[in-house]
């Protein structure tokens, strides 16, 4: 398994998998390891993935001190990443938190990055807000669906500031495309694999600056992908365009019947939006 040695001395492992191009790719959880991103719908077809696992996650070692799993701590984390990897320029790939992550080593480090795709990102980064109205409007494309009722109704208490933990385990067929068995194990993965001490951290006080990343991203002048998932309450479409209208060179994409992993739910579709934005690098259009 290859690793290197972060600037703190925290050593960090990372994937490298498919043939192609290299593809740098941050998980999100946050603090997920990264092994649930898989092939990202068969990308290694046509792409070399190198998936870091963040530090205290997969392989990579825990740190010595906490606070440095802090979202804006990590910048120096991806940093290292490209240098021990010998890259003038990455293609960087980011889904939901770890777009939080690139959006800040972006604004750190715009020179570096030469094609940026956010994949159902979080907005903390850049300061965006996602009401209640737009997770309970996506929600409702869901109506037909035989689990409908009792997710919606812990829906409505999670955006009401009411949930209980019952009600965030009621909610998890939104976050998918098709809630089939390869849904339900994923969901059962996702806890043995995010670090929930680091998760703790990741966005804590003081790891954001939302005016200064977008004044960065509106002067960033690379490509963009922000790729929605039609069906993705956490990441809405509204908001997702939002969020391409911060970067000067980047449209959003709508992926239909997806929720937030696209790749799961049509990896055809998936990889041919990715491609078209990766080979051309500019826009592409809602597969």
């Amino acid at each position: 398994m290859p690793a290197f040695t972060a600037p703190d001395g925290t050593t960090l492992a990372y994937h490298v998998t498919g043939d192609g191009p290299p593809l740098v790719c941050l998980p999100g959880g946050p603090m997920q390891d990264s092994v649930y991103l898989g092939d990202l719908g068969g990308l290694t077809a046509h792409r070399t993935l190198i998936r870091l696992d963040l530090r205290g996650t997969g392989r990579s070692a825990v740190p010595r001190d906490t606070a440095s799993y802090r979202c804006d701590r990590q910048v120096a984390d991806v940093e290292a990443l490209r240098e021990e990897l010998g890259l003038e320029r990455l293609d960087l790939l980011a889904h939901s938190a770890g777009a939080n992550l690139a959006a800040l080593y972006t604004a750190r480090h715009p020179d570096r990055v030469d094609r940026l795709a956010l994949i159902t990102p979080s907005v903390f980064a850049v300061g965006l807000g996602i009401t209640a109205e737009d997770r309970l409007e996506t929600a409702r494309l869901r109506r037909d669906e035989p689990w409908f009722a009792p997710a919606q109704a812990s829906l409505e208490a999670i955006t009401a500031g009411r949930a209980t933990a019952d009600d965030w385990d009621a909610v998890a067929p939104f976050w998918y495309g098709r809630w089939d068995d390869e849904a339900r194990a994923l969901r059962a993965a996702e806890q043995r694999q995010r670090n929930d001490e680091a998760a703790a951290h990741y966005a804590s006080e003081g790891a954001f600056d939302p005016d200064g990343t977008r004044s960065a991203l509106a002067a960033f002048p690379s490509p963009v992908l922000v790729l929605a998932g039609e069906y993705d309450v956490a990441a809405p479409a509204r908001v997702m365009k939002e969020y391409a209208g911060l970067c000067p060179n980047a449209e959003p994409a709508v992926q239909k019947g997806a929720g937030h992993f696209p790749w799961l739910d049509d990896r055809g579709l998936f990889v041919a939006a990715v491609m078209a934005f990766l080979d051309e690098g500019g826009s592409v259009s809602s597969p």
